[in-house]
């Protein structure tokens, strides 16, 4: 197996994992088999306690794994299923390492950086690399790792003095490392800074890695001056120094990295899907209604104005009351909505509030008083412990008829597996009164008593869905309820 290392320098941000997806099209589209891994260095176990404030949003995969969100620029791009061990934290090394020494596997030996958490590492990441993720029987052919943050983060150093020594075994004919760095352009005098870089590969240098090709990220395609300045200060080809300039949509990116193949890929679809967002005329405006705003009100002067209304997942009792004067605005005046996770729980407290007559009606998570507790904390559910122990992953729900929008949307399927990540589920004793007002649950778990997918009929699109459908949705394969939400705020 080959192993492409993908690692940042002087800032973050600059989109590592747009450029690992991206390399990794152009693999799949050479004719190989690709798998990823993304190395967090923080001390996290995983990423489901954080807020979104303080790493973006997290991904939520089959088997339940709360990781990094590059995971998902992973499946969207290369369109395969990864696993939670295809998400290594400082974290998960240092607690399987505790774990050997308590079970007593280093045989009296003083546990230490290295080589006992290298070696983890190196453990780690052969067993994953071997694990199929596209469907197909046996290995892939390369396998993307992508480690984050930036050269000279403390929580790194491990990693980089890994994976230095995992190329010491591999040899460099299995071995290519990615560097992807900052190019910037400094005040009113419009050149192409290349110091910035020069100091990041150095660094890079002294943990015991060189650079095999050079990505710099600049606003303006890389000139040819910066390129052969680059190559002369960094010991890096010419022709392994590639430039990724800002573009108008992040498709164009696998385009732009083509000048690093020895053949030419076939990327027509991607030629085609990026040509198309960029030559868009006909404009739909759907309003994300979030938790962030001071006055609940003022979602009513943005909600008049859009073709639909999206109530996304979220914790926390912040903008509540914003997201049910949306839910029932759309509700009463026609207006495709959806609802997912908690935006189908704002869809429930909403109709149980206005249509039923149940004042204070609400969920338990913001109101534990309530008189009418519309959604409920799930009996299974840890109320002590925070971290992975949410209703996480792909679970099934069951269309209880195919005479509904969902069902349709799915292709007139019995079932639809989708990812899920809440700890509150509408409460099964309200559901009897809910459906005799003219609210319909039209999927269900496989117990029947979860529910699912909530409709109103009489609606030209209100939809409720409590799993994330965000999750398995893809630029070839967009999310049946999203594209039923497009397709009706697009018709008058």
């Amino acid at each position: 197996m080959k192993y492409v290392v993908v690692t940042g320098g002087v800032v973050s941000g600059l989109g590592k994992g747009i450029t690992a997806s991206s390399i990794g099209v152009l693999l799949q589209a050479c004719g190989l088999r690709v798998t990823a891994i993304k190395i967090d260095p923080y001390l996290n176990v995983d990423a489901g306690t954080m807020s979104p404030f303080e790493h973006g949003e997290v991904f939520v995969l089959d088997d339940g794994g709360e990781v990094d969100l590059d995971l998902g620029n992973y499946e969207r791009f290369l369109d395969i299923t990864l696993t939670r061990d295809n998400n290594i934290t400082t974290g998960k090394i240092y607690q399987s390492v505790f774990d050997r020494e308590r079970r007593g596997d280093y045989l009296g030996k003083t546990v230490q950086a290295i080589p006992h958490v290298t070696n983890e590492i190196h453990d780690w990441i052969q067993r994953v690399s071997k694990v199929s993720v596209d469907g197909k029987e046996g290995e892939a052919d390369v396998c993307l790792i992508e480690l984050g943050g930036t050269v000279c983060d403390m929580e790194s150093e491990a990693f980089f003095r890994a994976l230095s020594d995992f190329e010491f075994r591999l040899g460099r004919e299995n071995f290519c490392l990615v560097h992807v760095s900052l190019v910037p352009v400094l005040g009113v005098v419009g050149e192409q800074k290349t110091k910035p870089t020069q100091h990041s590969v150095q660094a890079l240098r002294a943990l015991g890695l060189t650079p095999t090709l050079l990505a710099c990220r600049s606003a303006k395609p890389l000139e040819k001056s910066t390129r052969e300045k680059l190559a002369l200060f960094c010991h890096v080809p010419a022709h392994h120094i590639f430039g990724i300039h800002d573009v108008s949509n992040i498709w164009h990116v696998p385009l732009l990295l083509r000048v690093c193949t020895a053949s030419q890929p076939e990327l027509s679809q991607w030629e085609q899907r990026a040509q198309r967002l960029d030559t868009l005329s006909s404009v739909i405006r759907i309003g994300m209604v979030g938790k962030y705003t001071g006055l609940a009100d003022s979602y009513l002067s943005v909600i008049k104005n859009v073709d639909g209304v999206l109530v996304p997942g979220g914790f926390g009792d912040r903008g509540i009351q914003g997201k049910l004067l949306a839910a029932k605005y759309a509700r009463e005046n026609n207006v495709p909505y959806l609802g997912i996770c908690l935006g189908m729980q704002i869809a429930v407290i909403e109709f149980a509030r206005s249509v039923l007559g149940l004042d204070g009606a609400h969920s338990t998570e913001f109101d534990p008083a309530t008189p009418h507790p519309c959604v409920v904390y799930m009996p299974e559910i840890s109320k002590t412990r925070k971290g992975g122990t949410m209703r996480l992953g792909a679970r099934r729900t069951l269309f209880q008829t195919t005479n509904c929008i969902t069902a349709k949307l799915y292709g007139n399927a019995m079932f639809v597996d989708e990812r899920h990540r809440h700890r509150y589920e509408v409460n099964p004793e309200m559901v009897s009164s809910l459906e005799n007002a003219g609210l319909c649950f039209v999927g269900r778990d496989e117990t029947g008593s979860r529910m699912e997918i909530v409709e109103l009929a009489s609606h030209k699109f209100y939809v409720g869905v409590q799993f994330h459908p965000e999750f398995k949705s893809r630029p070839g394969k967009p999310s049946p309820v999203f594209l039923g939400l497009i397709a009706s705020a697009s018709s008058k």
